[in-house]
């Protein structure tokens, strides 16, 4: 817009130079030229910061401070750079999914989302580091992202990194991606570790694992049964033994030879003069009972 205005300033005075001495139609060129080169003049020095947006201005390689959104003036030879203040998500997953090794050396595959957005008070330092709005994602926020999330997976086993440490893992790399990007002008709102899912090689052996645990866990229990049965046989034989013995020191032999009366008193109902091998003695003398009398 400048070089237009200087180009219409030339313009109105070779026309007021040529049109001396002649008709008005050469003296009114030359002022409608000379309107044209003010008014683009103007346009040169004034600047439009858009809504959620920062400008870096650049005068002769030499950066100024920030301009914030609205109506901004500034000499006709400075550049000015935007930035985008909206928070911008990097997705890594599918193509772009992080491969990342655990301390163990089993490879997981992470999902991440990172939201970001730049900070309008540290746009020159963030001019310096990157020069556009285009490349700060590409050299700034995905290389150090990266970077962190790999760092941190590489102190935890793979069975935390895929299951009993996610939570933990995903405020970790949040917190380290924060401390790192905020000095250069990016602030991270939000990490959301999405998704880990272990690697085909990892999950073969993660399977095997599992299946290990479960026969060492069915032959601990059949072990503890194995025990408890023991256990319970012990108790039972100890049981029968102290009766046996407590019963053999209570039945005397006249406990035993009147027992054996009562019970073929009641054989002999059904047999009126019936023989019992009953005896006080050790040979058991024979003793006949008569069913028919009480």
């Amino acid at each position: 817009m400048f070089v237009l205005s200087i180009l219409l300033l030339i313009a109105a005075v070779v026309l007021f130079l040529v049109g001396r001495g002649k008709d008005r139609g050469w003296k009114i060129g030359a002022a409608l030229s000379a309107v044209g080169a003010v008014l683009a003049g103007v346009f040169a020095c004034v600047h439009v910061v858009s809504a959620y947006e920062v400008g870096v201005p650049v005068t002769f390689g030499k950066i100024g401070r920030p301009l914030n959104s609205g109506v901004q003036f500034k000499s006709p030879f400075t550049e000015v750079t935007s930035f985008s203040t909206r928070p911008v998500d990097l997705n890594l997953y599918d193509k772009d999914v992080v491969e990342v090794r655990s301390a163990q050396g089993g490879v997981l595959y992470a999902d991440v989302t990172i939201k970001w957005a730049v900070i309008p008070a540290k746009a020159v330092e963030l001019y310096r580091l990157a020069g556009s709005e285009e490349a700060v994602e590409e050299r700034l926020v995905l290389p150090d992202s990266r970077e962190i999330i790999r760092n941190v997976f590489a102190k935890h086993t793979s069975e935390e990194g895929y299951a009993s440490a996610r939570e933990q893992i995903g405020s970790e790399i949040a917190a380290l991606v924060k401390e790192r990007l905020a000095p250069r002008g990016i602030d991270v709102t939000n990490v959301n570790l999405r998704n880990v899912k272990p690697s085909d090689k990892l999950q073969d052996q993660i399977d095997k694992k599992i299946q290990q645990e479960q026969a060492t866990e069915r032959a601990v229990e059949a072990a503890r049964t194995a025990k408890a049965e023991a256990e319970r046989k012990r108790i039972e034989a100890e049981g029968i033994a102290r009766a046996n013995e407590i019963l053999a020191k209570s039945l005397s032999d006249k406990v035993l030879y009147n027992q054996c009366l009562e019970a073929f008193k009641e054989a002999a109902k059904a047999n009126p003069v019936y023989a019992v091998p009953c005896g006080t003695d050790a040979n058991g003398t024979p003793v006949i009972v008569d069913g028919t009398k009480n």
